[in-house]
């Protein structure tokens, strides 16, 4: 038997899921309600548990495994850059941080990226960015400027983030919120037009809300959301941190609805699911009004990240993950519209991303998504009785109907039980 104690045996893994989970819960602060699994290891659409249990992962981190655990490539653009040098601080110049900066700028079709660390810091810098264009180059009054948001979003935790959010779970307890936002109906294009008024600096939106529960807008919202902007001198701000980088079948969410934002906020895939890689990406006459001194992160942009963001840009531009995406969104939309009157009162979708809203009458998201993980499929709920799906982009037309067959089986189960 092993002498050592239960902590240390847990820091190589040695130990079952039942002590993990009892550790976890006594040493870590509990701002997460996990499902009782836990994973050891990765590979493509595919994660291991500590027993050797394999799960499909329906969750692919939010987005951040788009390109699936493991990816070879990414792993050889990261191996390559430890064996480097990992960070200097922007201090200095360093050789991967240009060509970073021009891979992702060219694949959006903007002249500045600005690299952070987190979708949040993303955020933020976009808020800071829209407030000081509207100060120099709109000519807002000092501490007028408002950005108008939408209801049912989610850009993040920091307490300027909740302060617009909409889910007490998110905001309540962390005031006095920051002043300076507007909130309307998301998909509410008239209600957007009356909340634009002279101090409005930006519209932050989400393309696609997936949060809330994969929303998708109606056809002429974003549309008429780029017309108000234009109309209005008004910068259009798409939060791009879940939607962009390949999970619609696009580069950018927004390209669904034929419309360019002024500035886009990536996150979560852009560090290939190895490390946090962000960014704001904007035209020079946008992204400028930062000068140096006024705004900056030790870890932004560091060797390691741009090695790692310059690899996931190439993907996207070289590799099959787009028209992938593309060729299984049928069958996604098609499997989740038929779980509608089976035991889901309504479905959404978009690419490879899928919103199921469970009957509440039978069982809430956190049931099937416990069902879901016996049967060897990881997901997760949101808002009490939706579940979302967002497998890696790597996964095949077998896999995805194979764990669509599970959401089935676990409905009909329920719909049986009452």
């Amino acid at each position: 038997m092993s002498t050592r104690p239960p902590e240390a045996a847990a820091a190589d893994g040695a130990l079952p899921a039942e002590r993990h989970i009892a550790l976890a819960e006594r040493h870590s602060a509990h701002n997460y309600r996990p499902l009782p699994v836990v994973i050891a290891e990765g590979e493509g659409a595919w994660v291991t548990d500590v027993a050797g249990r394999r799960y499909l992962d329906g969750l692919a981190g939010y987005s951040a495994t788009n390109f699936g655990h493991r990816n070879p490539e990414l792993l050889a653009a990261a191996h390559a850059q430890l064996e480097r040098i990992t960070l200097t601080s922007r201090a200095f110049h360093h050789d991967r941080f240009a060509p970073f900066v021009t891979a992702l700028a060219g694949l959006v079709g903007k002249d500045r990226v600005l690299p952070v660390n987190t979708g949040a810091e993303a955020v933020e810098t976009g808020i800071k960015v829209a407030r000081k264009w509207g100060y120099e180059v709109k000519g807002v009054p000092e501490g007028r400027a408002v950005i108008v948001v939408a209801a049912g979003n989610f850009h993040g935790r920091t307490t300027t983030i909740v302060s617009f959010s909409t889910d007490p779970e998110a905001y309540r307890g962390f005031g006095p919120p920051t002043p300076g936002f507007r909130v309307v109906p998301y998909g509410d294009a008239e209600a957007l037009a009356a909340a634009i008024d002279a101090d409005t600096v930006a519209v932050l939106l989400e393309p696609v809300q997936g949060e809330a529960g994969v929303i998708v807008p109606p056809p002429d919202y974003l549309p008429r959301v780029r017309d108000l902007c234009t109309r209005h001198n008004v910068l259009f701000v798409a939060d791009e941190v879940q939607s962009g980088l390949g999970r619609t079948g696009t580069v950018r969410a927004c390209e669904h609805s034929g419309v360019d934002a002024d500035v886009y906020l990536f996150g979560k895939a852009l560090g290939g699911g190895i490390l946090p890689v962000a960014a704001a990406v904007a035209d020079a006459e946008v992204l400028d009004v930062i000068r140096p001194g006024q705004h900056g992160s030790t870890f932004g942009g560091n060797a390691l990240a741009c090695a790692v963001g310059t690899a996931v840009v190439k993907l996207l531009r070289e590799g099959p993950y787009l028209d992938r995406v593309r060729a299984l969104a049928p069958l996604l939309r098609a499997r989740v519209e038929e779980l509608v009157g089976r035991g889901a009162v309504a479905a959404r979708s978009i690419g490879l991303w899928a919103g199921v809203d469970v009957d509440p009458a039978l069982a809430g998201g956190r049931e099937l998504c416990e069902r879901l993980l016996e049967r060897g499929v990881l997901v997760k709920e949101t808002h009490g009785s939706t579940v979302r799906f967002s497998p890696p982009l790597v996964v095949t037309e077998e896999e995805l109907d194979w764990a669509l067959d599970q959401f089935a089986a676990v409905l009909a189960e329920l719909r049986a039980r009452r």
